[in-house]
């Protein structure tokens, strides 16, 4: 595994490479560090030169800057390719992660090989809505004690039938491995994560992207992004649908070797089918 940084745009962005093959991007999702790819990087690599890095404004990604738009963390996936020197690649994104590798694609569809889009939101007033019971769910990860905040954060990422079965403790403490922070604690970015996704709508974009190898995997149980988003994804983009009965949001860490598996499928048919000749 390799550190490196690049300066993009007023940001060093901060970025890991590991193994070798074909060229997978991994994008993250909002408040989460790109270390949360690890359980898929341990697959992946393997086979594939995988890079994942920290979202502008996030971890080692600094400074912040005033502004931020999808649009924008697209630019940064296809500079940190340019550094690269990936002149086209395999992405992967969850949640809004995902929204940035619609944008990516859309800006240079060239440049992509494929697309995995994981718990991710057709629209980005999805995620951001204000209904009741969400609301009432993200209220509780920002009040009380530290322990009621981080099993709030649980309760909105993994289903209810997981966490009966786990110690929420130990649970926090592998998430906040994966996400670099401590669960209770909201980054100062996140805010400006949620309006960008708020502003985002990916429905516009999908048609140009037709025939770019797709996968969308959604969660049955998913509070963000519900499974009517990654079917309206899918449908758009024409590509394969899968909806994990037993998930919610956290699919990739929850549930990893399943999310894995459809991964490897996913990445070694569109590899393959990039090699046939023309």
């Amino acid at each position: 595994m390799i550190h490196k940084t690049l300066l993009h745009q007023g940001c060093r962005l901060s970025y890991f490479v590991e193994g070798h093959g074909p060229p997978v991007v991994l994008v993250q999702g909002s408040a989460v560090s790109g270390s949360a790819w690890r359980p898929q990087i341990a697959a992946l690599a393997k086979q594939f030169r995988c890079l994942w890095f920290d979202n502008r404004g996030y971890g080692q990604s600094m400074p912040q800057t005033p502004k931020l738009t999808v649009e924008q963390m697209a630019e940064d996936v296809l500079s940190l390719m340019d550094a690269e020197e990936f002149a086209q690649a395999h992405l992967i994104g969850h949640s809004l992660g995902g929204a940035v590798v619609v944008s990516a694609a859309h800006q240079a569809r060239e440049r992509v090989q494929s697309v995995a889009l994981l718990n991710t939101f057709a629209s980005g007033k999805t995620p951001t809505r204000l209904d009741r019971s969400l609301l009432w769910l993200l209220l509780r990860t920002q009040l009380g004690t530290a322990k009621m905040r981080r099993n709030a954060f649980l309760e909105l990422v993994l289903p209810k039938e997981y966490l009966s079965r786990h110690n929420l403790d130990k649970l926090s403490e592998h998430f906040s491995a994966l996400f670099g922070r401590a669960l209770e604690k909201q980054p100062a970015v996140a805010m400006q994560q949620v309006s960008a996704m708020r502003r985002f709508d990916a429905r516009p974009l999908l048609a140009a992207l037709r025939g770019i190898p797709s996968l969308v995997v959604s969660s049955r149980h998913d509070l963000l992004t519900p499974a009517s988003e990654g079917q309206c994804l899918a449908e758009g983009l024409g590509g394969r649908y899968v909806e994990l009965a037993d998930a919610s949001h956290a699919a990739p860490i929850q549930c990893p070797e399943e999310v894995n598996r459809l991964l490897l499928e996913h990445l070694q048919r569109a590899t393959d089918l990039g090699q046939r000749p023309q």
